[in-house]
C-alpha cells in the first residue's frame, strides 16, 4: 500500500505544519503565508518545456537544448527588488554550488525591467551565481512558463519534462522567517531526478511578487499533442510505475506500439475514473488567490481534467507518434531497496506455493524478529518475492505491547510499498515482536511461490512523534443475504491531542462504500468519503496538511456492503455474512494514522511492569476510546464487582467516572 511515495514516497506527511500554518491558515491570513502543495497535474507538471532561447547579461546567446548535457536543469526566479528574492538569493547560490560537481546546472531569470544592468551584474558578483542570468524584459520565458511570482523555481529532466516547480524550500514566506527549513523543495527534486524517481512533493505555491501577465499563466506547448511529446510524459508519470515488464500490472505501457494497441482500453478505464487508481471523492482545499487548487490528498492519483483532455485527443488523432527526439526520459526503478539499505530484512521462513487459478484464500504467515530490545524505526519496505501474484500485504505487529487494534505496521498494495517518515517521527518495534503478513494472493495462470520480505530502517535517534495506527473496527455485524446497501457504524472517541495523517478503509469483495466523519461539538465533517469502493485496491489516503483533533472529538467509520446477486464479486448472495479474515466473509475495519500531540517519546522500552499496564488496559477498555468506565470493568470482571468497583474508585482520582492510562499507572 504505498505509501510510498517513491514515487509519491510518502509525500511522507507531505507539508507537515509548513511555517506552522495548515492549508486553511495560509489561505485565509493576509500576513503570513507558506508555501503549501498544489495539484500538480493542474500547473504543468511532467509538460514538455519548449526549446527557449535568451541572451543573458554578458551577451551570451543560448538556447535550453543547449543544457541538455545536464541531468538536471533549475531555471530559477530571482530579482533585486523583491524582499524575498532577496532573501534566497543565497540559498539558491548555495544549492547551485552544492550540485555542480553533479552536472546540475542553473538558469536564473529576472523578469522585472525596471532593475537596471548594474544592479543585475552586482547581484552576480555578490551571490556568486554561476549560470546564466537573463533579463526577461518582456515577460516572454516567464510567460512561456506560466510564472507566478518572482521566487518560482523550475526544475527539468535531460529531455526538458518539467518535473518540479514552487518553491525553493519554507525557509522564508509572508509575514515570518525560520531559523533553517522544515521542507527542501527544491534539494529534494533535485535529489528525485538524480535517482531517476518522481520528486514526492512536484509542485507547491511559491511566497513571492505576484507577476502579472496579459495571458493566463499557463505552460505554453505545442499544439500538435503526438506520443513522444505529450502522452509518453503523462504515461510516464501516472502508469508505468505498474504497467511495465517486471511491474504487477498485466499490460506493460513503455513503448509506442503498447500504448497505442490498448489506447481503446486507456480511453475506457481514465473515462469511468477506474485508472488511475484513486477513488476519494474529489476534496478542493482553500488555495490562494488565482492558485490552483490546493494539494489536500499528498498522494492523490487522479488526472488532472488537462492530461485527460490532451489523452482524448490524442487518441481521437488516431494516435500520432511524433518524433521519438521529443521522448522524455524512462523512470527508472532500482533492483535495489527504494528506502535505501535496510538495517535488518525478514522474510519468510520459506516460500508459499501459489495456486495456478482460481481464487487463494488469504494467508496469514508469522516471522520473528529476535530483537532483545526495542527499536524506532523511521522507515519501512515491504517487497514481494512474486510480485505478479501479490496483490496485497498488511504486516502487523504481534507482541505483549500491542494487539489487533494496533492496525496495520508496513503495507504493500500494487504502486506502493514504503513507510518512509521524516525525521522526528518513527514507528515503534518492541522487543521480541512478530511480524505478521497478511497476504493476498491472486494467480496469475502459472503455478509458483513467493517469498516476501520486509526491509527496515531505525531511526538514529529517538523521534519527537510516534506514529501510530487505529483501527475503528465493528466486528458484530451481520449483512443479511441479499442486501445491496447494508451500512455498519463504528465510532473512536478522540482521547489525546493528535494529528491524524491518513485513512485507509478495509473491507473484502462485498465493500461497496467508506467513509470517515469528525463529530465535533455536534456538527458533523467529511474527512473521507469513497463511495466506489474497489477491493482491488486497499487504498492509504494521506493528508498532504495533518488534521488536528482533540478530546471531545469522535471519528466515525461507517462501511457499505452489497450481499445482493447484483454484485458481481459476491461469493454468495444467498447467505448472511459477518466478521473473518477470508474473502469471503467481511470486515468493517477502518485504520487511522496519527501521531499524539503532547506524547513524550521515551528512549527506551516500557519496563515489563508497563507492558503489563498496558495489555490489562486494552482488555478493561471495551470500546477502545481511551478511558475505562464502572461499566467496562464489570464486563471484563464480573466475578468480583466489588473489588473492582473500590479499586475503580481509588483510581479515578479527578473523580470524572473513568480512568485513564495515567491514573491507571498508579495502580
Amino acid at each position: 500500500m504505498t505509501i510510498n511515495l517513491n514515487p509519491i514516497a510518502l509525500v511522507a506527511l507531505g507539508l507537515i505544519a509548513i511555517s506552522g500554518l495548515s492549508a486553511a491558515d495560509a489561505s485565509d491570513s493576509e500576513v503570513r503565508q507558506g508555501p503549501v502543495a498544489i495539484k500538480a497535474g493542474e500547473v504543468g507538471i511532467g509538460s514538455m518545456i519548449p526549446d527557449l532561447s535568451f541572451t543573458a547579461i554578458d551577451g551570451t546567446q543560448l538556447r535550453l537544448s543547449e543544457f541538455a548535457e545536464a541531468p538536471v536543469t533549475v531555471v530559477a526566479m530571482t530579482g533585486t527588488g523583491c524582499p524575498l528574492c532577496l532573501k534566497y538569493s543565497p540559498t539558491l547560490a548555495a544549492i547551485e554550488q552544492e550540485y555542480k560537481d553533479r552536472g546540475v546546472r542553473f538558469l536564473f531569470i529576472n523578469p522585472n525591467k525596471s532593475e537596471d544592468l548594474e544592479r543585475l551584474h552586482n547581484a552576480v558578483l555578490v551571490h556568486a551565481f554561476r549560470g546564466p542570468y537573463v533579463r526577461d524584459d518582456d515577460r516572454a520565458i516567464s510567460r512561456t512558463l506560466g510564472v507566478k511570482t518572482t521566487t518560482e523555481v523550475f526544475v527539468l529532466d535531460r529531455s526538458r519534462t518539467l518535473v518540479y516547480r514552487g518553491a525553493v524550500d519554507d525557509q522564508y514566506g509572508f509575514g515570518y522567517a525560520l531559523e533553517t527549513p522544515r521542507q527542501t523543495f527544491l534539494r529534494d527534486a533535485i535529489e528525485s531526478v538524480l535517482d531517476g524517481a518522481i520528486p514526492r512533493i512536484s509542485a507547491t505555491t511559491s511566497p513571492g511578487c505576484e507577476l502579472l501577465m496579459q495571458e493566463d499563466p499557463t505552460i505554453a506547448e505545442a499544439t500538435e499533442i503526438t506520443y513522444h511529446r505529450q502522452i509518453a510524459r503523462i504515461i510516464n508519470r501516472n502508469c508505468v510505475e505498474c504497467h511495465r515488464d517486471t511491474g504487477i500490472a498485466p499490460i506493460p505501457l513503455e513503448t509506442y506500439e503498447q500504448v497505442q494497441d490498448y489506447a481503446g482500453m486507456i480511453r475506457s478505464v481514465v473515462d469511468r475514473g477506474v485508472m488511475p487508481p484513486w477513488f476519494a471523492a474529489p476534496v478542493e482545499a482553500n488555495a490562494l488567490a488565482g492558485d490552483p487548487p490546493v494539494q489536500h490528498w499528498a498522494n492523490e492519483r487522479r488526472l488532472s481534467a488537462t492530461e485527460k483532455a490532451k489523452l482524448f485527443a490524442w487518441i481521437d488523432a488516431d494516435t500520432p507518434e511524433g518524433d521519438p527526439d521529443d521522448a522524455p526520459i524512462a523512470q527508472q526503478f532500482a533492483d535495489g531497496w527504494l528506502i535505501g539499505k535496510p538495517d535488518a530484512v525478514f522474510e519468510f521462513a520459506k516460500p508459499v506455493p501459489i495456486q495456478a487459478t482460481g481464487v487463494m484464500p488469504y494467508k496469514n504467515i508469522t516471522v520473528e524478529t529476535n530483537f532483545e530490545e526495542g527499536k524506532w524505526v523511521r522507515a519501512i519496505e515491504v517487497r514481494p518475492g512474486n510480485r505478479s501474484v501479490v496483490h496485497h500485504v498488511i504486516v502487523s505487529l504481534q507482541s505483549d505491547e500491542v494487539d489487533e487494534r494496533s492496525g496495520y505496521w508496513g503495507v504493500y498494495v500494487p504502486g506502493n510499498s514504503v513507510l518512509d517518515y521524516p525525521e522526528g517521527y518513527a514507528k515503534w518495534l518492541p522487543a521480541g515482536a512478530k511480524l505478521r503478513f497478511q497476504m493476498h494472493y491472486t494467480p496469475n495462470g502459472t503455478a509458483t511461490e513467493d517469498s516476501t520480505r520486509v526491509g527496515i530502517i531505525f531511526s538514529k535517534q529517538p523521534p519527537k512523534h510516534e506514529v501510530k495506527v487505529a483501527g475503528i473496527v465493528n466486528p458484530r455485524f451481520t449483512i443479511p443475504a441479499g442486501a445491496s446497501d447494508h451500512a455498519v457504524t463504528a465510532k473512536l472517541n478522540v482521547p489525546d491531542n493528535v494529528e491524524v495523517l491518513g485513512f485507509l478503509p478495509h473491507m473484502h469483495l462485498r465493500g461497496k462504500a467508506a467513509r470517515y466523519e469528525l463529530i465535533r461539538d455536534g456538527k458533523t465533517e467529511t474527512l473521507l468519503d469513497v463511495p466506489h469502493y474497489d477491493f482491488n485496491w486497499q487504498l492509504l489516503y494521506r493528508l498532504a496538511q495533518p488534521r488536528a483533533m482533540h478530546p471531545g472529538d469522535t471519528i466515525r467509520y461507517t462501511s457499505w456492503y452489497d450481499n445482493s446477486a447484483g454484485n458481481p464479486a459476491n461469493p454468495d448472495p444467498t447467505r448472511d455474512v459477518r466478521w473473518g479474515e477470508q474473502t469471503y466473509d467481511e470486515m468493517h475495519l477502518g485504520y487511522v494514522e496519527y501521531v499524539v500531540m503532547e506524547q513524550t517519546v521515551k528512549a527506551k522500552p516500557e519496563s515489563s511492569n508497563g507492558n503489563s499496564q498496558a495489555r490489562l488496559f486494552r482488555r478493561l477498555d471495551v470500546d477502545g476510546d481511551g478511558f475505562i468506565t464502572r461499566a467496562e470493568v464489570r464486563e471484563r470482571m464480573p466475578g468480583e464487582k466489588s473489588a473492582a468497583t473500590t479499586t475503580f474508585d481509588r483510581l479515578d482520582r479527578n473523580q470524572d467516572n473513568k480512568v485513564d492510562r495515567e491514573e491507571l499507572s498508579r495502580l
